[in-house]
């Protein structure tokens, strides 16, 4: 209860308005140029609820990523435009009731921040529309060296650890980043920090966790823990093909093991592709420890070999995710926020003035500066 009232999270709060006005197509951007009673009621209850709404924000790309994430951003009270290449996605998003712009110099025009959520193939053309843009711009793509080297003036790569099987604007949601690990890469001596501190604020606001790190120390865990699952969910899927027995008897470890190979095609390959030097030592990597559990399967006993080389797998996967995380105010500086995220940490808020970040580290970690 919070003054008499039955207190809801801002985000869920949000969510549940973006959900109600999707049944209106044209309410929320009337809405917005009204400047009605309800608009001046929403940013009372952003501002109760520390929210700061009022950049005005461009997505490019409005699939699962770029759709949610236009959501999420009117939701909070910001002001957005949307563009995609694809004339139906548009008509979809515009529909859907979000200010829809007919090219992507329309879409940045006057804007604070452009977000680019395209595919890599595509980030390349996209970017040539913005060569004489000074705004912020930030991406969502999943691999972060190779737009590093293709990065403008003021730029910050960004990668959310949130998606679905499913994609397009169809699926997107609101919520989908609340409590999502969304890293966003610091290159010392290269990022302006007031910038990264600025996309960390905002995005702390939607729910989600910013997690410093460098591209080359993104694509590597990527590979680890996104990329190749990716890949080896393909493989075992494969293990359907010409079987009917098989798919009758899988189950649950089947179900929960080949989820993400539902993924499109084209998403894996282009993120796989992408980050391939990575994905390649941690695929060798893999292989390898598939290898020494297929030598023991020849041990005199196979059963005791397994059970002693498994039991460490097992210990860290039942200790994911990781719970002993303790909170800490931190300086904002850029080799105090890179030994966060390197140490496994996230920052949860900036502070307005942007001397400090509240973060989460881990236990081990809470008497280091």
């Amino acid at each position: 209860m919070r003054n008499g009232q039955t207190w809801q999270s801002p985000r869920r709060a949000a969510a549940d308005r973006t959900a109600d006005l999707e049944g209106r197509p044209d309410a929320q951007a009337r809405e917005r140029r009204s400047g009605g009673a309800a608009e001046r009621r929403r940013r009372v209850v952003h501002r109760a609820c520390g929210k700061v709404p009022g950049m005005d924000i461009a997505v490019v790309g409005l699939g699962l990523i770029g759709g949610s994430l236009l959501r999420a951003l009117a939701a909070a009270g910001h002001r957005v435009t949307g563009y995609d290449a694809d004339p139906a996605t548009r008509e979809q998003a515009a529909t859907a009731g979000f200010p829809i712009a007919a090219s992507v110099p329309d879409a940045i025009a006057g804007t604070d921040l452009t977000v680019l959520a395209v595919p890599l193939p595509a980030l390349p053309a996209v970017l040539d529309h913005l060569t004489a843009y000074r705004g912020l711009i930030t991406d969502v793509t999943s691999v972060k060296g190779p737009v590093r080297d293709l990065a403008p003036p003021r730029f910050v790569g960004g990668h959310p650890m949130a998606g679905k099987e499913t994609s397009g604007f169809a699926a997107s949601d609101a919520t989908l980043f609340d409590g999502c690990a969304w890293v966003l890469c610091l290159e010392p001596g290269v990022t302006a920090l007031p910038d990264w501190l600025t996309l960390a604020a905002l995005l702390t606001r939607l729910g989600a966790r910013v997690v410093p790190l460098t591209a080359a120390e993104h694509d590597r865990v990527v590979a680890q823990v996104s990329h190749v699952p990716h890949l080896f969910a393909a493989a075992l899927a494969g293990q359907l093909r010409d079987n009917p027995p098989a798919a009758t008897l899988a189950a649950g470890s089947f179900r929960d093991g080949t989820r993400v190979a539902a993924t499109r095609a084209e998403l894996i390959a282009a993120m796989c592709g992408g980050n391939a030097a990575a994905v390649k030592d941690e695929l060798d990597h893999l292989l390898a420890d598939l290898h020494r559990m297929r030598a023991l399967l020849d041990a005199p006993d196979p059963v005791a070999a397994l059970t002693t080389a498994l039991r460490p797998a097992v210990e860290l996967r039942r200790a994911w995710p990781v719970a002993d995380q303790v909170p800490a105010e931190l300086p904002a500086g850029t080799d105090v926020l890179l030994d966060l995220g390197r140490a496994g940490g996230w920052v949860t808020a900036v502070a307005e003035d942007r001397t400090t970040v509240s973060a989460m580290r881990p236990e081990t970690d809470r008497n280091r500066s």
